[in-house]
């Protein structure tokens, strides 16, 4: 396993498109009230960490429903485009139920790696290279506001994994995904 720094993982909130049940990927959609509130909810949460961000730098993906996530839990976060979420091709801003005949094993439990099966779509390997240069390019401790699939890859990375535990891993949202001591810890609140 690679030694990389401490890293606390945000995935944004719920969007128009989560709540729909489509593709996002690249494109983007508004966080819905539901969202907006899992955001400053994750800054509630970082909040209670006590990190110096004197020492801690802050990353976001260039998307709009990171970089909104991230204002909305109080960070001030430099944008990377290899945080951007998994490319989908001519699947995004489709329906998942209306589509997911055209991605092999997509209805298969517990594997979320599945996503990078879409017919014209970003493939693992690229994915997996993109999150493997942010990663390597970390010089500290950092705060990541990404996407739910790039969200597994990078910790898989972190944590070692292959792809099928990377697959295993969960998305939510309006959680922090803590990956410090060779672990992985999720800080949640249930949001009243």
């Amino acid at each position: 396993m690679t030694n990389y720094p401490d890293i606390y993982v945000l995935r944004h909130g719920q969007t128009e498109w989560n709540r729909e049940g489509r593709f996002q990927g690249q494109q983007d959609s508004a966080l819905t009230e539901l969202g907006e509130r899992q955001a400053k909810q994750q800054g509630d949460l970082l909040r209670d960490l006590k990190l110096d961000y004197e020492t801690v730098s802050v990353f976001c993906s260039p998307l709009q429903r990171a970089s909104r996530t991230a204002s909305l839990a109080g960070l001030t976060a430099k944008p990377d485009p290899r945080l951007k979420e998994l490319y989908f091709g001519s699947l995004e801003g489709r329906l998942k139920s209306e589509t997911s005949h055209l991605i092999p094993d997509f209805d298969k439990d517990g594997d979320l790696i599945r996503h990078f099966n879409s017919p014209d779509g970003e493939r693992f390997e690229t994915m997996r290279d993109r999150c493997q240069s942010f990663l390597d390019d970390l010089n500290g401790p950092a705060v990541i506001v990404a996407h739910g699939i790039t969200s597994i890859v990078l910790r898989g990375l972190w944590l070692g994994l292959d792809r099928q535990g990377m697959g295993a891993l969960p998305i939510g949202q309006g959680c922090i995904y803590c990956l410090n001591d060779l672990q992985e810890t999720v800080l949640d609140r249930v949001l009243t």
